[in-house]
């Protein structure tokens, strides 16, 4: 590949888009007018985890590309057409940087970091990592972060943990990146070679599920997020992904990753999706004190 200095951020690009996410990225559910703001968030967000994760980019190719991504959002450094969008959204709405910039903090680290010694060091990656995702996706909408960021972190770690539980062999083997707490596998007796075999032995299987039983914890503190959101769109959406992570928490306590496919296909995608946003929708008609009702 070409020096660093001529590649351009969309040559790094993987093709993956919003649609192949493991959960609802700015769907039918979110105002038409919400979605461009999300959207251009998003193929930020996107454009910076390809650099990421680029199998052919060294690891200072890949942070020199990372800054460049924020030199270009804060009009420091030459232009990229998709820090550019983000601006451009940004000074339209009124919106701060700082939801992309720690996005780009949590990308950095991903570079430097394949390994975490306990719950708490992933948490504090999901901070910079997941947790601004949410942020945006509130302050554009003009939700009140005292009475929503909360909550929100809390999905959006329980997220974000999530996939790193489906993907655990994926990551070990393609990149050499693994986000167990190295802590948690050796209390249950468990290497992290293991994550290469064909299947999880029972020492493996036993650290992912105490990990899925720390991350229900967190989906309960996120039960009532979705009611405290005062867009109901925006309220249904959260009970859409509330109810979908609920679901592969539940599989990932008994199923194997390496070897059994976790992911929801299209059809429960939609069905699971569709039962948290009519839930949510309910409790907003006959609990309207609780849930907030649009003003």
């Amino acid at each position: 590949m070409n020096s660093v200095g001529t590649i351009a951020v969309a040559e790094t690009a993987s093709g993956k888009s919003h649609r192949d996410e493991n959960f609802p990225v700015a769907s039918f559910l979110i105002a038409p007018e919400r979605r461009p703001p999300i959207l251009a968030f998003y193929n930020f967000v996107r454009a910076a985890d390809d650099i990421a994760d680029h199998p052919d980019l060294s690891p200072g190719d890949k942070l020199a590309l990372l800054d460049r991504l924020e030199s270009a959002l804060l009009q420091t450094g030459p232009d990229e057409p998709v820090a550019r969008a983000l601006r451009e959204v940004l000074d339209i709405q009124g919106l701060s940087p700082r939801h992309a910039l720690d996005l780009l903090t949590a990308f950095r680290q991903d570079v430097g970091t394949l390994r975490y010694e306990n719950w708490n060091d992933l948490i504090d990656y999901c901070r910079y990592s997941a947790m601004p995702v949410g942020r945006f996706v509130l302050d554009a909408h003009g939700e009140s972060p005292a009475t929503t960021w909360g909550a929100n972190d809390a999905l959006c770690a329980a997220l974000q943990i999530i996939n790193h539980l489906q993907d655990c062999g994926r990551d070990y083997r393609e990149i050499d990146r693994v986000y167990l707490p190295l802590d948690c596998l050796e209390a249950h007796g468990a290497r992290v070679e293991m994550l290469g075999e064909e299947r999880a032995p029972p020492p493996l299987r036993a650290a992912i599920a105490e990990l899925a039983g720390k991350t229900r914890l967190l989906l309960a503190q996120s039960s009532e997020f979705a009611d405290e959101i005062q867009d109901i769109r925006l309220a249904m959406e959260v009970g859409a992904i509330q109810r979908l992570a609920e679901t592969l928490t539940a599989r990932l306590r008994v199923a194997d990753p390496l070897c059994e496919k976790v992911h929801v296909n299209k059809t429960q995608f939609a069905l699971i999706g569709a039962g948290g946003a009519a839930a949510t929708l309910l409790r907003r008609w006959f609990r309207p004190a609780k849930s907030g009702l649009d003003q």
